[in-house]
């Protein structure tokens, strides 16, 4: 069981920074216990469990690790933990941006150097609520993940390419995930050695690969790569939600478009991911006039 500590440069919010790998409560790869972050990943030497820690009266970060992947995950602590990220490179050009960088200084992007692990969840979010991916995640990795390394029983490490492609049809079905992302899915592991050299790539060749397979499009590509590369310019469209909380913080209108709401991140090139984090952050969202969107549940049908 090997483990490290690590110095931050700066203020780090743990939970905020790494809360985003974070698919749903009750999320058998991640999770919080006592106050420390356990995450259970694949990795390219295997499956391993990372538990991380803050200990802030020494002013640093505590980290131990378990499976043949532990040395892999703590020899990638400091990048996991936005050690190369820069907040200040950001310049707010909006109070609600400035006020949620005040109040919120140790928040950092992640960068997890690994594709699958985001890549794979965020095709099962296209065109759902997050409930049903949330269970569709939860259900797959219960019933084709392996136990992930270490003392949490709970946690459970995601199947490796091979496993996810020997899924049958009816438990993708029983998991709700319908015949569109589940063949995503499988195209996607299938080429996985591709999909995973986009870790190595700059935002843009690695948007390229990424898209250069059917059923990964723009808002896919984004939510993966926000994680993957800790890109801060890898702002999602196609979102239902995030353009209309963008234009109402911004501007106070209720409707703002995708294209309306490049516009209003325009100021932010290069820092559009990170301002949007922000905004989102500030708390500021139009109220709700409709009813929630229902959730579906194929595997009844």
């Amino acid at each position: 069981m090997p483990a490290r500590t690590w110095d931050p440069p700066g203020p780090l919010d743990l939970h905020r920074t790494l809360g985003v790998l974070q698919r749903g409560p009750g999320d058998p790869a991640f999770g919080v216990r006592d106050g420390e972050l356990w995450r259970a990943c694949r990795t390219p030497g295997g499956p391993g469990t990372l538990r991380i820690a803050a200990r802030p009266a020494a002013g640093q970060i505590e980290a131990e690790a378990w499976g043949p992947g532990a040395d892999w995950l703590l020899d990638r602590l400091p990048e996991l933990l936005g050690e190369s990220d820069d907040p200040a490179r950001l310049t707010a050009r909006h109070r609600i941006v400035h006020e949620a960088r005040r109040r919120h200084p140790g928040v950092r992007l992640a960068r997890t150097g690994l594709v699958l692990e985001s890549l794979i969840p965020s095709i099962l979010e296209q065109k759902v609520t997050s409930d049903e991916a949330y269970r569709a995640w939860r259900l797959l990795l219960q019933r084709h993940g392996e136990p992930a390394p270490g003392p949490w029983e709970r946690m459970r490490v995601m199947p490796e390419p091979r496993g996810w492609a020997l899924i049958p049809s009816w438990e993708w079905h029983r998991a709700g995930v319908d015949a569109k992302r589940s063949s995503a899915i499988l195209r996607a592991v299938r080429a996985a050695r591709r999909m995973e050299e986009a870790a190595r790539m700059d935002l843009a060749d690695a948007t390229r690969r990424l898209m250069a397979l059917p059923g990964i499009g723009p808002w896919t590509a984004a939510e993966t790569l926000q994680r993957t590369l800790g890109a801060p310019d890898a702002i999602t469209v196609g979102d239902l939600h995030l353009p209309k909380i963008i234009g109402y913080a911004l501007t106070g209108r209720r409707g703002t478009t995708d294209e309306e709401m490049l516009e209003l991140l325009a100021p932010y090139e290069g820092q559009r991911h990170r301002a949007a984090r922000l905004i989102l952050l500030s708390g500021r969202t139009p109220p709700r006039r409709a009813p929630r969107f229902p959730v579906g549940d194929i595997a009844r049908l």
